[in-house]
């Protein structure tokens, strides 16, 4: 239900939060990334590896992702097996050209969900 509202009020892409915990530091890491929100899960991505939420997911895959007030843990991964799906969420998530490039997909899995105060 909480997913609903989200794609309802901020459609197939929104900005929010990536929490991830540091492989280093074992510290959260927050870092604002432009999501997408496609069959029922939430996509981050990027261009290439080289970041440290990529390589603090592939250490620790639980994540939060944060949105006005509301929290939702999750379980990443990162999406080596299907073509279709990254491209569908680069050009989801881009409306220009940069939505045919080729990216990092990271799939994240709502676990639970929280509305913060």
């Amino acid at each position: 239900m909480l997913m609903k509202y989200i794609r309802d009020k901020y459609g197939d892409s929104f900005i929010g939060y990536l929490v991830t915990i540091g492989r280093v530091s074992k510290k959260e890491h927050r870092v604002p990334l432009r999501f997408v929100y496609y069959n029922d899960r939430i996509y981050a991505s990027r261009r290439n590896m080289n970041s440290d939420w990529i390589k603090n997911i592939m250490h620790n895959p639980n994540v939060r992702v944060e949105i006005d007030y509301v929290v939702i843990n999750g379980r990443a991964r990162i999406v080596s097996d299907d073509p279709n799906l990254c491209s569908t969420i680069s050009r989801l998530k881009y409306k220009d050209e940069r939505g045919n490039e080729p990216r990092i997909i990271v799939e994240i899995e709502p676990l639970c969900n929280e509305v913060k105060n």
